[in-house]
């Protein structure tokens, strides 16, 4: 790739605590990520609900970035939000600019993920929903959607964020939605 790039477009990986959002930017990602994961400590026990997660050692503080050349001139930027409630004053500076966005779900927390889904609702930035597949009791695209409230018109998509191919086919969704949405205006 060149010094310049012409067009740079940006996504965001939304989700709550522990859904694999830095997993799915590490899996995807061209360059070698950047993220701002630090060790979990016994004080953020107190501030953060780790049901379900009770094994997670790192969490994300600010936010993960990585980076995909579409071609020689255009690149795809992914910024990915942390999940834990008392870092989402970041979210709306990493909203800024976003074409679109990745809500990844982990079906043993669905609650995590409404969060995501009313910011980005309120925000008209159009998204799509990822269930990360964590190797739990299989559900059904219906019970999710109709756990999670998703309107007809947002996709849902299987996953598996530690899966290049899996995480790209999540990212192709989005960009069929984008241009479904595109056309229809």
């Amino acid at each position: 790739m060149g010094a310049a790039v012409d067009t740079g477009l940006k996504i965001l990986i939304a989700g709550g605590l522990g859904a694999g959002k830095t997993t799915l930017v590490r899996s995807v990602s061209d360059i070698r990520p950047l993220d701002t994961e630090e060790i979990m400590t016994r004080a953020g026990q107190d501030v953060d609900d780790l049901t379900g997660v009770a094994a997670k050692a790192g969490t994300t503080v600010a936010f993960d970035f990585g980076r995909i050349a579409l071609d020689e001139r255009t690149v795809l930027y992914l910024f990915g939000a942390p999940g834990q409630e008392r870092f989402r004053f970041l979210w709306d500076r990493l909203f800024t600019g976003a074409l679109g966005a990745v809500v990844l779900v982990d079906t043993r927390r669905l609650a995590e993920s409404w969060y995501a889904i009313d910011r980005l609702e309120q925000q008209g930035t159009p998204f799509v929903v990822a269930h990360n597949d964590f190797g739990g009791p299989r559900h059904s695209h219906a019970s999710i959607r109709e756990a999670l409230d998703l309107r007809n018109g947002v996709p849902l998509v299987d996953c598996d964020a530690r899966d290049r191919a899996s995480c790209k086919n999540v990212l192709i969704t989005l960009v069929h939605h984008l241009a479904g949405r595109e056309a229809a205006v």
